[in-house]
């Protein structure tokens, strides 16, 4: 690959960009809940389609896969997630969303992009419509993946719905994700680069009864109170320092009124962790407490423990991501490319791809906040001190990345590591490694 190549293939999107970002805005306004992306799926294929691409819908549910094949040469998968979050959005943005929807429980929520996968959309399809435009710039397939429900089961259910029969089977898998970082900037490390996740639903089971009688009843309440505080005692006493686990008790739900003990009380557990023995210790951790707090209530029925969903570490192959790395750096500069100082202990499912094929893959973050925030602040330092408070972190309510420049930096980034197996000139061999 050289640096005229990607100019090249780059060419026409400053052009585009005031399209990308009425598609970001439109996105962000009409968020859509895991397996629910009906309308997304629907954009994104028809836009695909326009494009040139062959274009399959429904895989794994919601899923949407462009398939663009430019003659002899490597099989480059790129990836996009399309899933909002059930989040009720404040950032006050004109394009703010007003969405809500049914979960999975029958509930109505609100609806919002809290964590940015309206720009992952937004990216691949500004970086599917500059290859589709530019085939003379480059050789090979690519393989489009618009992914449903990110860490809730997504890839997972596109991989058993036969993506690796119905599709060319890629060299190399790669996908970004959009950070509370300063936007150009782009972050990544080798090997292990997110946690492993594991959910669990938790059911503990009382005995009933009025409020002014608590003798008579066993209380949920009080058992679930006693589980929640003892789950902290995980990280704090039985992971090492040098350790890394978290253990989040996301939802807490029980009764219906101020007077009544419950039967029930129903928590929603995560643990995130960065080694094996780590996550095995922490996950029995979790079922031994949750069990000794029931039996030391005197709980009428052993809790009811469920595992929601578990996605292994995400792992970047060392001379890919070396590729990409050096791709994206002369782009960009070798001063807004850096490498990561530890796994991160957000979790990602989009290394499934490269696992189920059996071949090299590369995550990378880039930078979505406005620089201003973050004025004389080293962004290398960002994990080890902290974001500053003006800076929203996903998930939250207030998050929205920027578009301009966000969008562009994008779309840029995820060409620039296409381009190092796509274009012809120095390209690596399939999987990353060099002739």
């Amino acid at each position: 690959m050289t640096a005229a190549s990607v100019t090249r293939l780059l060419a026409a999107l400053p052009d585009r960009l005031p399209g990308l970002r009425a598609l970001y805005e439109d996105l962000h306004a009409h968020p859509e809940l895991s397996f629910q992306e009906f309308r997304t799926a629907g954009i994104v294929a028809d836009r695909l389609r326009r494009q040139g691409w062959e274009v399959s819908e429904g895989v794994g549910g919601t899923g949407v896969v462009g398939v663009l094949a430019n003659g002899e040469g490597p099989v480059v998968l790129l990836r996009a997630d399309m899933d909002g979050l059930p989040v009720q959005e404040r950032t006050g943005l004109a394009y703010a969303s007003r969405a809500t929807a049914v979960d999975g429980e029958g509930n109505e929520v609100p609806v919002m992009h809290a964590c940015g996968h309206d720009m992952h959309v937004t990216c691949l399809l500004g970086a599917t419509a500059q290859l589709a435009a530019a085939r003379g710039e480059w050789r090979g397939t690519v393989v489009a993946v618009f992914q449903p429900a990110e860490e809730v089961g997504g890839a997972p259910a596109m991989i058993e719905d036969g993506f690796l029969d119905r599709f060319p089977r890629a060299d190399v898998c790669l996908g970004q994700h959009v950070a509370p970082a300063p936007a150009g900037f782009v972050g990544t490390r080798p090997g292990p680069v997110m946690a492993a996740s594991d959910s669990l639903r938790v059911r503990l089971h009382g005995r009933g009864g009025h409020g002014s009688t608590p003798e008579s009843t066993v209380d949920p309440v009080v058992m679930a109170a006693a589980v929640v505080m003892r789950l902290q005692t995980i990280v704090s006493r039985e992971t090492g320092a040098a350790q890394t686990a978290v253990v989040t008790v996301g939802s807490l739900h029980a009764g219906t009124k101020e007077n009544i003990i419950p039967d029930t009380a129903d928590l929603r557990i995560n643990v995130r962790s960065t080694a094996t023995v780590v996550r095995d210790r922490t996950l029995a951790a979790v079922e031994r407490i949750v069990r000794a707090e029931a039996a030391a209530s005197d709980a009428p029925k052993d809790p009811e423990i469920t595992r929601l969903n578990s996605f292994p570490l995400t792992v970047n192959d060392g001379p890919a991501t070396s590729t990409v790395m050096t791709a994206i750096a002369g782009v960009f500069g070798e001063e807004r490319v850096f490498t990561l100082p530890q796994t991160l202990t957000g979790s990602e499912d989009f290394g499934v791809f490269g696992t189920a094929l059996g071949v090299p893959s590369v995550f990378w973050h880039f930078g979505g906040a406005d620089p201003e925030l973050f004025r004389d602040i080293d962004p290398e330092t960002l994990l080890t001190d902290g974001l500053p408070e003006t800076v929203p972190a996903n998930h939250s309510p207030y998050f929205a990345p920027v578009p301009d420049p966000t969008i562009g930096i994008g779309v840029t980034a995820l060409l620039a590591a296409a381009a190092a197996w796509l274009c012809p000139e120095d390209a690596p061999a399939p999987g990353g490694q060099e002739d």
